[in-house]
């Protein structure tokens, strides 16, 4: 097994940084782990080999010293690339090429990453699915809209990807595919470059190979984002079930508890959290709000395309016609409301946990399971980590979600390390 197999971003940028690897070492071996998986997983929806060796070929002071230096990344297909075209996974933008990056490109870039090419997405982010398959199970799903960021990171193609969530794109992916993934606060990562969906809720986030991997990214992508680091020792987590526990399977149920009681053997403390009655109404808030904010956001497509807009698009803007202006504002009013009462009910834990999903991932490519454990903490855009759980071979991953205060991300991160520090220690 090459060094390249396993180190992740942080260990890879400091080899070439000090000359031990070059740039081109690092992008032929990962040209090599996609060219003898890419036809079976479908993880890409644009890739150039050539163009992934020019970069690397280019790379130069001072992105050979950047935090990122020689790290190949792929990247969404919701997000425009200069040398890769944005396509949204839809047919209304075939060959559609973008004059310029998205801001967070750019910054990749200066930082001395290498764009691998562009992963598959779901139809403008959001239901209708696309060719990518799990790597871990080729019958079943990878997960919803950064599901090609996802598999690519499983099946070795990239050692950093970036993804985004408006409901559990991001997250949901990275419990089926066994995977670190990061989702910041609301607000803090520029969208610049990125097409909308639900403009209230939508957020950029990546995947690394490590809890540091996310660390390290978000220096990155958030310029001026605090550094904490507190000595290993015991932290204070609460453990928040939600009002959809009934979705979780047993065995997913009892893979949570035994990391749990991991936790606990590693001296932490974990106290169980019961929500007030009314937090049940968050799952169909956001989803209306979502409604609502994504028929907007594509009310041109709607009116010059509409007969290349998949069912579950011209679904959700049909829910959108039937709801009221007041009824969206309620909904948002409501969120608003609750989001104080929760800021309460964090404040005695450092961090609180929580399944990712209910389920490992499912069987076949049409659907990918509901989304409800990680739109809840999205709908108060709050920071959301996973990371997967211990597992025996042959088992498919299962993910234990870390979340945040609200702009607390830098906390979280130096939580969600002991976390992971307990689990595998």
């Amino acid at each position: 097994m090459s060094f390249l197999d396993t180190a992740d971003a942080h260990s890879i940028a400091e080899q070439v940084r000090t000359a031990r690897l070059s740039p081109g070492i690092v992008a032929e071996h990962f040209l090599a782990q996609t060219s003898a998986r890419e036809s079976a997983i479908q993880a890409f929806v644009a890739l150039d080999p050539q163009v992934v060796r020019k970069q690397a070929q280019g790379l130069s002071s001072p992105g050979i010293n950047g935090l990122l230096a020689g790290v190949p990344v792929g990247v969404k297909d919701i997000i425009d690339t200069r040398d890769h075209p944005t396509g949204f996974y839809s047919p209304i933008y075939d060959n559609n090429w973008p004059s310029r990056d998205a801001h967070v490109v750019a910054l990749l870039r200066q930082a001395g990453a290498v764009i691998m090419g562009k992963t598959h997405t779901t139809e403008f982010a959001y239901m209708h699915t696309g060719p990518t398959r799990n790597p871990l199970d080729l019958n079943r799903t990878p997960g919803s809209s950064s599901a090609g960021s996802a598999a690519g990171m499983a099946a070795g193609f990239f050692p950093v990807a970036l993804g985004t969530q408006t409901a559990g794109s991001l997250l949901k992916p990275a419990a089926y595919c066994g995977l670190y993934a990061f989702k910041p606060s609301y607000g803090l990562v520029s969208l610049e470059g990125i097409k909308p969906l639900a403009p209230s809720f939508d957020t950029l986030g990546w995947y690394g190979r490590s809890v540091r991997d996310l660390g390290l990214v978000a220096q990155v992508l958030i310029p001026g984002l605090p550094h904490v680091t507190r000595p290993s020792g015991p932290r204070t987590f609460g453990f928040c079930r939600t009002a959809s526990w009934d979705q979780v399977d047993p065995l997913v149920a009892d893979a949570l508890l035994a990391a749990v009681d991991r936790l606990k053997a590693a001296g932490h403390s974990v106290t169980m959290v019961e929500l007030p009655d009314e937090f049940a109404q968050v799952f169909d808030d956001h989803l209306l709000i979502n409604d609502c904010e994504g028929a907007r956001s594509l009310s041109k497509e709607w009116q010059s395309s509409p007969e290349l807009l998949s069912p579950s698009v011209v679904a959700m803007i049909e829910r959108a016609k039937g709801t009221t202006w007041e009824q969206e504002s309620a909904a948002k009013a409501r969120l608003a409301v609750q989001a104080h009462v929760l800021k309460a009910i964090f404040a005695p834990f450092d961090t609180m946990l929580s399944v990712t999903c209910g389920m490992v991932a499912p069987l076949g490519l049409e659907t990918t399971g509901p989304s409800d454990f990680c739109k809840f903490w999205m709908a108060f855009g709050l920071p959301q980590i996973n990371i997967p759980l211990p597992r025996q071979p042959g088992e498919m991953p299962v993910g234990l979600q870390v979340i945040g205060g609200f702009r607390e991300d830098s906390a979280l991160l130096d939580a969600a390390g002991q976390v992971d520090l307990a689990l595998r220690g």
